[in-house]
């Protein structure tokens, strides 16, 4: 069964929500272990980049695998 573009966008958009709060809720811990600190805001300031390179990248990734596997 394909996907169409907004299930595609939706599904990515999910695992990414999920994803997100996992990512906020380890980044000032992970950075504290690498001898970096980091408060809330700016964990969320990179998790917020992180986050959009991760929406990108997956709904282009499904696409391609979409496209690819559709013909």
């Amino acid at each position: 069964m394909r996907q169409t573009r907004w299930q595609s966008f939706a599904e990515v958009n999910i695992g990414t929500a999920i994803g997100f709060a996992v990512s906020w809720a380890a980044t000032p811990a992970i950075l504290w272990m690498f001898g970096l600190h980091a408060g809330a805001s700016k964990a969320l300031g990179i998790t917020l980049v992180y986050t959009v390179l991760s929406l990108v990248r997956g709904w282009c990734v499904r696409r391609a695998f979409n496209r690819w596997g559709g013909k």
